[in-house]
């Protein structure tokens, strides 16, 4: 697999899948590489791609060390890893991590990867997964953000299925996770399922974490085709994971399941939105990013990196950075805004991700279509009131602060 960066633009195989066997290509040319030293930790075949054969450029992993719990999951054979990102949120993690242990039907480890919390805070976890033998606690000293975080956690596991679970939310029930599994290994040519995220406290859909076309949610207990999904609670097949790359660590935060989803697409994968597979979302505002804080300018930055990415030219991203300036100055937040653009043009150039007729008729039906016009994605999408979490006033917000190198600073983002 050629990182999608390469010289080579990723295109669909045709419109099939590609193909899920025990002799795909991937795994035949990876090394088997244990996590730690000694026969019990080497993973069998269907591990994650590490961060050298994904092409990604990170910082290496040296920094990472084991806390609690194993060392590293079962040699044997299992069905799914579920990986939580922490940064403080203690009580919440630990209820996030229980509620990861009681899945029930399959067979799973659990990955919990601390990105900087305080050391009560760690203490507390660490204490939580003792002893246990499906469950790794990691910790690192700087905070990769979600992406980088996500990418490291799904290659310290190797179960076929590889889920995510925001530290502040939980399995709605026992079953969930062992039905997004079944429901993967029923269509072959599925290769993520994005589950539906309610409010803890209430039942209701939780509209801040709603990442599909607005007029679909009036379908939020169904089941239907989309073009993204929402990392609070999502279950990805390892094989369609290894074919897209993982995760773009440069996002950080903000539109990184959204890309991945579109690398995925461009490998010939579907993906799914499921009703029925429900998340409990406690959406603390502990450690949380509000859209009063660096999330705009994540948003904004992060959504332009990508159209350059995918193909698109500053003149063909003016109407979407218009409309970024138009809903910044409406919502207060203008030099977030600005700084946002200056940040995007600043990012590397890649060579674009090219698709086939049949991913852009795909991308067409779930993400273009059903957003409307443009009068109704003016309305919906330019000239409506950003999300708010709860403890993020609306009207005007105070500007973020800058480093000396003029950047603006992302310390503090943790997991959504």
């Amino acid at each position: 697999m050629r990182p999608w960066w390469s010289e080579r633009s990723v295109r669909v195989p045709g419109a099939a899948a590609l193909p899920v066997s025990k002799n795909s290509a991937w795994k035949q040319s990876a090394p088997r590489r244990g996590l730690e030293t000694g026969d019990s930790c080497v993973p069998g075949p269907d591990r994650a791609l590490g961060a050298e054969e994904q092409g990604f450029v990170t910082e290496g992993d040296d920094d990472v060390r084991h806390i609690a719990g194993a060392s590293c999951p079962p040699s044997a054979p299992y069905d799914a890893d579920i990986v939580i990102l922490a940064l403080d949120r203690a009580e919440e993690t630990c209820a996030a991590i229980d509620s990861a242990l009681a899945q029930q039907g399959l067979t799973r480890h659990v990955v919990v990867l601390d990105q900087g919390s305080c050391p009560a805070a760690l203490d507390r976890l660490a204490t939580h997964v003792a002893g246990r033998p499906d469950v790794t606690l990691l910790a690192g000293t700087r905070n990769r953000g979600v992406a980088g975080g996500r990418n490291l956690g799904t290659a310290r596991g190797h179960g076929r299925i590889v889920a995510a679970l925001d530290n502040d939310a939980e399995f709605a029930t026992p079953t969930t996770l062992a039905s997004a599994v079944a429901a993967l290994d029923d269509n072959p040519a599925l290769g993520i399922i994005g589950c539906r995220i309610v409010v803890y406290a209430t039942g209701a859909d939780d509209l801040s974490s709603w990442g599909y076309p607005a007029r679909l949610q009036t379908r939020a207990a169904q089941t239907f085709d989309t073009a993204t999904f929402v990392g609070a609670g999502h279950a990805i097949r390892r094989t369609a994971w290894n074919a897209a790359g993982g995760y773009d660590p440069a996002l950080f935060f903000c539109w990184e399941e959204f890309d991945l989803a579109r690398r995925a697409i461009a490998a010939g994968w579907r993906v799914q939105y499921r009703g029925d597979l429900v998340i409990r979302h406690k959406v603390s505002g502990e450690r949380r990013v509000a859209w009063s804080d660096a999330r705009w300018f994540q948003h904004v930055r992060n959504r332009l990196y990508l159209g350059r990415k995918y193909g698109d030219t500053w003149l063909t991203l003016a109407p979407r950075i218009a409309g970024y300036l138009v809903k910044g100055a409406r919502n207060g937040l203008l030099s977030q805004t600005l700084a946002a653009i200056a940040a995007a043009g600043r990012m590397p150039h890649h060579p674009a991700l090219l698709l086939t007729p049949a991913a852009q008729a795909y991308l067409h039906a779930t993400d273009i279509v059903p957003r409307g016009g443009w009068i109704e994605r003016l309305r919906r999408e330019v000239l409506a009131e950003i999300p708010r979490t709860p403890d993020a006033p609306a009207g005007p917000q105070p500007r973020m602060t800058r480093s000396r190198s003029n950047r603006v600073s992302t310390a503090g983002l943790s997991s959504k």
